[in-house]
């Protein structure tokens, strides 16, 4: 299949599974950077409360930077992040020093500030730029190395081939919207466990078999 076709089959489908964040809205790379950082291995729905409150608090990268840690560790803490605390902090810092406070729009420069890893830097030029050659998480990794019937072990997302798949789905005009609902149709249909195979858009085109183990 090329690769233009997929994002299209997905677009087109969304409405049925698409999901509503309130960083979602008016995102800025700041919003999205403190949204990641919270996502780590925390479910969408119960980091959105934190995520409001925390934005009250500290609405931008300046006031982060001057925040204490014992602060952000009350917000940090109750998504389990606690240890992950600092890269909120030393995150600001880092750009309000190294880029006067803005973000930079390259994927190597992001990935010079402190608790930014290769994700976080795609979703940001992504969602933030329009600019990023491929985005990846495990779930992403997961759909290509079903769709594509890649039939990979251990950890994928950092093999090879899957990257060179994300960047030709990613080869798309609208990035943030396409992965928004990339993330939204792994989250809810491309399923870890069961994935709901009857009701997906991609059906007869996905290489992957219900009967096989998940990925």
């Amino acid at each position: 299949m090329k690769y233009f076709i997929l994002p299209n089959l997905i677009n087109n489908k969304w409405s049925l599974f698409r999901r509503k964040f309130i960083w979602r809205v008016n995102c800025s790379q700041y919003k999205i950077m403190i949204a990641e950082f919270m996502l780590q291995r925390t479910k969408a729905e119960q980091a959105e409360p934190v995520y409001k409150k925390f934005l009250l608090q500290y609405p931008d990268i300046v006031s982060l930077s001057k925040a204490r840690l014992t602060s952000v560790e009350k917000y940090t803490s109750s998504l389990g992040l606690h240890k992950r605390a600092p890269n909120f902090i030393n995150a600001a810092k880092y750009i309000v020093k190294n880029f006067k406070g803005k973000y930079p729009k390259t994927r190597k420069e992001l990935l010079t500030i402190p608790g930014v890893g290769d994700y976080v830097a795609g979703a940001i030029m992504a969602v933030c730029f329009n600019n990023a050659d491929y985005v990846i998480d495990s779930n992403i990794a997961r759909f290509i190395d079903r769709f594509y019937g890649l039939k990979l072990s251990g950890e994928i997302r950092r093999k090879k081939i899957v990257i060179e798949k994300a960047k030709g789905i990613f080869k798309v005009k609208d990035q943030r919207n396409f992965l928004f609902a990339l993330l939204d149709f792994t989250a809810l249909v491309c399923k870890p466990i069961v994935p709901l195979c009857n009701e997906c858009p991609l059906r007869g085109k996905c290489k992957y078999s219900p009967s096989s183990s998940p990925t």
